[in-house]
């Protein structure tokens, strides 16, 4: 056997032995199976785990941005017409969430966390500063003094009016970005708190939240199941609320919006609880996305969310009291706001009914800037990009005994709506695409396999025909020297022309018996030169 024909040889059994073993590995997932148990194994919220101390402390940035509507024309609203809104903002400030006061429970099983929430104002992000741009809004503190009075007799709603008309109190107030945000003292709220001192004298959207955090949570760690990975155990030592008006509705679900689960699919419904809507939403996939070279799934809310029980029977559980609902894309908080009359939905009143929106003036809902999404990567379920968006509104109504709001039908009023926002950072965008790079080779080693071996398979093709072609080369130069011997030979043998008229009978033929046909005779002549 020839060097050749043994390359051969062994190529043919490496490449037979590469494909089959390439094919029974893809078959099997032999590799994309380790890899998945490893995932499950390590995403957990255990000391010792990767990502516990990314759980910890967060390192992306989290922005607060904030955007007021400002009201143009309350003269003209409260005279029964359209109220003319413009927007302001943003006014950003970046957010800081560290866990506090980890504990484990049920050996590991089970963290209790808090989560405290520091804002730190960022000038270079925001459109002006909010110590000085002074906004015109509906004054809530009045809103919420003369709801609470709606139940009460005539008589004390108009004594009520009378005082707060001789304090100058009006149904827009006129204040800084910074006191309708952070606080200012009510002179409605200081005359309460002088009756009722549990009633706080000071008022402002986040009075009291710079430094607080949403309540006692407890998280599954996901040691036990991967799939329980970040969920909400109990918050504020509850497993369900007691406020809506329906088992379902009343549910803790998903987990706070920080963590997911690994190995996301596309056709599944993540559950997020929102402390600030006391409730807990769900989101749909919406697409593939890109962030920072990073493949990532993107969901969001579906328009069932907020849709009107009409439209969608689960969502009766949210009207309180029961039967006591509102349309499509609003949400009333009431219950879980000590009674004051607020509605959240999305931003302009996205994905809400057109009533809403025609209502005012200035409103442009689109899904750019008013959706709410967020970014995950599918593989190890980490948020890669966030967009928290939700609109907080007050419902306007005519109060007998109240003159100032005679000519006012119900309105959902916009007031503020805020849009929180995280991206990954670059450092952990790098470390997140080695990851992936290591997870997508090992995953597919077994294609790689497959693939020498078709590499090898080629190379046996091309070793095969080349020894064919030279065993033909050489038979045909055999050939060849073969047929120059023959022709350059000296033969004294030829053959002679025969005759196509008969010859005269020589007297040997005459003696001889005539035969029919003609015939050729051969006879010793010179060679000839062809």
């Amino acid at each position: 056997m020839t060097r050749r024909s043994c390359a051969i040889y062994a190529t043919g059994i490496v490449c037979a032995h590469l494909l089959i073993v390439g094919i029974a590995l893809v078959v099997a997932q032999v590799f994309q199976t380790m890899i998945h148990s490893r995932l499950k194994k390590e995403i957990t919220l255990t000391e010792k785990s990767q990502v516990f101390e990314g759980w910890k402390n967060p390192p992306p940035p989290v922005y607060m941005e904030y955007y007021f509507f400002n009201v143009t024309n309350p003269e003209v609203f409260l005279a029964g017409g359209k109220a003319s809104l413009k927007q302001i903002g943003p006014y950003t400030y970046r957010e800081y969430r560290p866990r506090e006061n980890i504990t484990f429970l049920e050996n590991g099983t089970k963290v209790f966390a808090l989560n405290p929430k520091t804002f730190v104002f960022v000038p270079e992000k925001s459109a002006g500063d909010p110590t000085v741009d002074i906004i015109r809004t509906v004054n809530i503190p009045f809103v919420v003094v003369m709801d609470q009075l709606n139940s009460y007799s005539f008589f004390l709603r108009t004594l009520v009016s009378m005082y707060m008309n001789s304090l100058g109190v009006e149904v827009f107030m006129t204040r800084t970005v910074h006191e309708v945000l952070w606080g200012f003292k009510d002179p409605i709220l200081t005359k309460v708190h002088s009756l009722k001192p549990d009633v706080d004298e000071y008022f402002g959207l986040m009075w009291k939240k710079n430094g607080t955090h949403e309540g006692e949570f407890v998280f599954h760690t996901g040691e036990e199941n991967y799939m329980d990975y970040g969920k909400i155990d109990t918050w504020d030592g509850l497993r369900e609320m007691s406020w809506w008006s329906s088992n379902q509705s009343n549910m803790i679900n998903g987990t706070d919006g920080a963590v997911f689960h690994p190995l996301i699919n596309r056709n599944e419904l993540l559950y997020i609880f929102a402390a600030d809507l006391c409730r807990s939403i769900h989101l749909a996939y919406v697409k593939d996305v890109e962030v920072k070279g990073i493949q990532a799934y993107r969901f969001a809310p579906p328009s069932d969310v907020l849709m009107s029980p009409k439209d969608n029977p689960t969502n009766e559980g949210f009207c309180v009291p029961a039967g006591d609902c509102l349309g499509t894309g609003v949400l009333k908080v009431s219950v879980c706001r000590q009674g004051a009359p607020i509605v959240v939905s999305f931003p302009h009143f996205y994905q809400a009914e057109d009533a809403y929106i025609n209502a005012f003036e200035g409103l442009n809902p689109n899904k750019e800037e008013h959706e709410t999404y967020l970014d995950l990567q599918p593989t190890t379920g980490v948020p890669i990009r966030a967009c928290k968006r939700a609109q907080l509104n007050i419902i306007l109504k005519r109060v007998p005994g109240f003159p100032k709001t005679k000519h006012l039908n119900e309105t959902i009023f916009p007031i503020m709506f805020v849009n929180e926002t995280a991206t990954i950072d670059d450092d952990s965008a790098n470390q997140m695409r080695t990851l992936l790079l290591i997870v997508t080779l090992v995953s597919n080693f077994p294609l790689l396999i497959v693939g020498m071996g078709i590499i090898l398979l080629l190379v046996l093709v091309v070793l095969f025909c080349r020894n064919r072609q030279k065993k033909n080369d050489v038979k045909r130069i055999d050939f060849t020297e073969a047929f120059h011997s023959f022709t350059t030979a000296k033969d004294e043998t030829a053959y002679t022309q025969v005759s196509d008229k008969p010859d005269e009978p020589s007297a040997t033929q005459a003696t001889q018996p005539s035969r029919n046909g003609s015939y050729i005779a051969m006879s010793p002549v010179e060679a000839q030169k062809c």
